[in-house]
């Protein structure tokens, strides 16, 4: 029975240790591409960094800590802080040289066409517009 409710499995695989704090990431396609979108409240594109390495996409920032009271007196904390990163793995038919990124609203949407042939191996960096 559990095989018959299970999702099915997809070829996007993430990697994010269980302590740390990271993004949620929507993986979908659409109009022949991989879709990408990513939760960064409260971040702006100079705290992201994204970069495609062989069949890997990782995405890596920084939340800040707001400037705080002296002597805060906090009554509950939610909210994660610090540096993450998340690397997920590609398909095959990723096209790793037409990867584009953009942050926008805290939402960071990257986009990779796909295609055939072989992966890139050579990291690359994306700039996030």
């Amino acid at each position: 029975m559990d095989r018959a409710l299970a999702m099915p499995t997809m070829p996007f695989t993430s990697t994010m240790p269980w302590n740390e704090w990271g993004p949620r990431v929507d993986i979908y396609e659409a109009n022949g591409s991989y879709q990408f979108k990513a939760d960064l409240p409260g971040m702006r594109r100079d705290d992201v960094s994204v970069m495609v390495s062989g069949d890997r996409l990782t995405v890596q920032g920084e939340r800040k800590r707001e400037k705080e009271e002296k002597n805060p007196r906090f009554h509950r904390v939610e909210r994660s802080y610090g540096s993450f990163s998340r690397s997920f793995t590609l398909p095959e038919d990723a096209d790793l040289k037409a990867v584009k990124a953009h942050c926008e609203n805290g939402e960071l949407t990257i986009s990779i066409p796909r295609k055939g042939g072989a992966v890139e191996t050579k990291a690359i960096k994306i700039p996030v517009s």
